[in-house]
């Protein structure tokens, strides 16, 4: 008696579907070559002169060297506790605080004066608002060295105006007591059209019909502003705010034209500081670790700044 064999069972081939999705992921990559090929000299770029920069940076903080051809010696976080004690160093940075808040709050203010002084787009507006980004197009040293002419005493420009109402006329880059305000002035000047694009775009979000209701309402210019438009540009606000800080401490070539951080270091900034340590006195252990402390200062501040900006939106 003979017995039919049994039919074969099916085999599952577990090798197509891993085939299968190494073809996708290889057909994928094949389509995304040539973006990753035209970002590769950008990310060289940036590894080389960015993340390579950062990372030199924080070995140098760990090493100290006194002229060039001295022998590196490993000192640890003595570096960054030099910096933290020095007087000069503590002066640059309640320098930079005053800066900041002294330059981001008047060209934050006249930026949104101006955005919404120039909201609506017509052919006066437009040539108003070119007018006002113009000194964002004039490099810092030549906006320094047009303002170090305005500043001269006696025979500048301010003071040829300002001599017929005050008797007797500042020094305006001399004076410890008013050096800071003049540096300033430059720095408010460069930046409020800047900023003025920003509150221009925010302003493009403002719903047209929530603006109508209220219009129709009865709320005037004021209440609108209060009320619909300011919540609006909340996120803009901390941007710009971001934005204007970073400046505040990055910006330091009208310093170096107009007065090299004097008199009696009234205008020392903080990147000034570096600026002398790691050249004038060839400490590139303390500049480092002064350059160290102020990126954790800086990374913090906008961590924090669009953490708040997340949680007002909803986000996590």
């Amino acid at each position: 008696m003979s017995f039919a064999e049994p039919a074969a069972l099916p085999v599952a081939n577990s090798a197509a579907p891993r085939l299968h999705v190494l073809k996708r992921y290889s057909s994928g990559f094949k389509a995304s070559l040539p973006a990753y090929l035209l970002l590769l000299p950008s990310l060289i770029f940036l590894a080389l002169f960015t993340y390579g920069a950062m990372g030199r940076v924080l070995i140098d903080a760990l090493y100290q060297r006194t002229t060039p051809k001295a022998p590196v010696r490993f000192v640890g976080l003595d570096n960054i506790s030099a910096v933290l004690a020095d007087p000069a160093f503590t002066g640059a940075v309640v320098n930079n605080l005053i800066y900041a808040v002294g330059t981001a709050i008047p060209s934050i203010g006249l930026a949104l004066l101006f955005a919404l002084a120039l909201a609506r787009t017509n052919v006066v507006t437009s040539a108003l608002r070119a007018a006002l980004f113009l000194p964002v197009l004039i490099p810092m040293v030549a906006a320094s060295a047009l303002f170090l002419f305005i500043f001269l005493p006696n025979v500048g420009l301010l003071d040829y105006y300002i001599g017929r109402l005050l008797p007797v006329l500042p020094n305006w880059l001399g004076d410890p007591d008013i050096a800071l305000s003049a540096i300033m002035v430059i720095t408010i000047w460069k930046n409020a059209g800047y900023y003025m694009l920003f509150f221009l775009a925010g302003l493009q979000a403002v719903p047209e019909d929530v603006m109508e209701a209220a219009h129709l309402d009865g709320a005037g210019p004021f209440q609108r502003l209060r009320y619909i438009i300011l919540p609006e540009l909340k996120p803009t606000f901390l941007f710009v705010i971001v934005i204007a800080t970073l400046n505040a401490v990055t910006q330091v070539d009208h310093v170096f034209v107009m007065t090299k951080g004097g008199p009696a270091n009234s205008t020392n900034l903080v990147l000034f500081y570096i600026y002398q340590q790691a050249v004038e006195h060839y400490d590139i252990g303390k500049a480092s670790a002064a350059t160290l402390l102020t990126l954790a200062a800086l990374m913090g501040l906008t961590a924090l700044s669009f953490r708040t900006l997340a949680n007002r939106e909803g986000g996590p």
